[in-house]
């Protein structure tokens, strides 16, 4: 793989002691545009006689360092969910976050309209365990409310160490009352591929987050299943993955393109142009390959199924993706703290902009509901919690072009509806005959070894 840019780039740093960051995330220092002066000075104006007026009259004494905090805070809550301010503490922690394993509960969380919400359990994990669902509100986190708790301090309360115990009170669509769910933290597994043979000659991948072994993991699964026979077809499931890293994210693009750009970033400045390209790497697999999307899949997923999309070398099935296309930027603060700032977008290789849009698959299928093992009825409809969902989400950046001329060629039969409250829940089932997406996955690959199709 190259990349017009050597830079050290993560994409949805993973914490996985509680929560993931669906965000690009680009480790450099930032050379701004100035703004205007004297708007800058008027505002700063005005700020600082809001705090004197604060400081002199509010009914208690005030601490500076947290009206401040606060105001950093609020200012950039103000820009888009993903752009937040670190702590010393909290910055040290999300740098030893991406280098070992962690202890929570297992969740992917954001806010949305201000309440903090579950976008995916991991599976495996206790939370998984637990019976919690993309969509459940956490209102309350050992008793203590979530109203106006940022990411950074929900993930801080839900970490804790391996066998202790953390009461999350979440409220359900459907549910009269909120339920207090008792949780015991454990390690968060960090393996993110499972293999295995559908038939003989069928290979089933899935990686649910982009770690720092995954690619490796992955050409080794890759390798064993080979051992058992030829591969005529690969099932690559990435639903409910919600990113990881982009390094790990270019080079499993890789693995099965040969040339062309596999992911391009744009922003406001040019140093945060970056352009990642595939290139030979004498390995030959010449089966066709069918990606699995959901709701769930952000990120680097949407990074993967996008290049593989683009340029034909496979069959994306599911349901429209996340729409996770920004790019943050990590800058170090000289007292140790940290600020996450969105300052691009990420585009397929075609040039498309996927932000608060997502990936639309080739073809379109919805898992039905899973029924309960505990009473045999099937599980409640959740809604579904989407990027352009998320308060103050920046917008794709392509609407007035496509609204104006759209592209020849973009169109594709079976467009995916914005309303989706049927698509496929959080959880993938184990047994394959209740996932008609992989029963068809499975189906079009024995089509497509018949009929031929994709390019190899």
């Amino acid at each position: 793989m190259q990349a017009k840019k050597s830079l050290l780039t993560k994409l949805a740093l993973p914490l996985l002691g509680g929560a993931f960051f669906l965000a690009l995330a680009i480790w450099q220092p930032l050379t701004g545009v100035a703004a205007k002066p004297e708007e800058t000075y008027k505002q700063l104006e005005t700020f600082a006689n809001v705090l004197h007026l604060v400081q002199e009259n509010y009914v208690e004494e005030v601490k500076i360092e947290e009206i401040m905090d606060g105001a950093i805070r609020g200012m950039l809550a103000t820009l888009d969910p993903h752009s937040s301010f670190m702590k010393p503490e909290d910055y040290k922690e999300l740098q030893v976050e991406t280098k070992g394993s962690f202890t929570g509960i297992g969740i992917e969380i954001t806010i949305r309209d201000g309440v903090l919400t579950v976008v995916s359990p991991i599976e495996g994990t206790p939370a998984f365990q637990k019976g919690l669902k993309a969509g459940d509100k956490i209102l309350r986190i050992n008793g203590e409310s979530t109203k106006d708790i940022s990411l950074i301090e929900a993930v801080k309360r839900l970490r804790g160490p391996k066998g202790s115990e953390v009461t999350v009170s979440i409220h359900r669509e459907g549910w009269v009352e909120m339920k207090d769910i008792a949780i015991i933290r454990d390690v968060i597994p960090i393996h993110s591929v499972k293999s295995r043979l559908l038939e003989p000659g069928y290979a089933y991948i899935r990686i649910s987050n982009f770690q720092a072994k995954t690619t490796r993991d992955f050409k080794s699964a890759l390798s064993e299943l080979a051992k058992e026979g030829k591969i005529q077809g690969l099932v690559l499931d990435l639903r409910n993955n919600p990113g990881g890293l982009l390094d790990q994210a270019v080079q499993m693009a890789d693995v099965f393109l040969d040339k062309g750009v596999i992911v391009s970033t744009k922003g406001r400045l040019k140093d945060q142009n970056m352009l990642f390209e595939a290139e030979k790497n004498g390995e030959s697999h010449a089966f066709p390959i069918v990606v699995l999307v959901n709701e769930g899949s952000a990120s680097a997923s949407e990074i993967v199924a996008g290049a593989l999309q683009d340029h034909k070398r496979a069959l994306i099935l599911g349901v429209q993706t996340f729409g996770k296309g920004s790019v943050q930027t990590i800058i170090p603060m000289n007292d140790g703290a940290g600020l996450r700032l969105t300052t691009a977008r990420y585009y397929t290789p075609s040039g498309k902009s996927i932000q608060a849009k997502g990936i639309e698959p080739d073809v379109v299928v919805r898992n039905p509901e899973i029924v309960s093992e505990a009473n045999g009825t099937p599980t409640a409809k959740r809604p579904v919690i989407r990027e352009k969902d998320l308060k103050h989400h920046i917008p794709n950046g392509q609407e007035t072009i496509e609204q104006k001329e759209p592209a020849k060629g973009t169109e594709k039969p079976g467009k995916i509806e914005e309303r989706q409250e049927e698509s496929a829940p959080t959880a993938i089932p184990e047994e394959d005959a209740e996932d008609r997406q992989l029963q068809t996955a499975l189906m079009l690959l024995k089509g497509l070894k018949v009929f031929g199709g994709l390019k190899q």
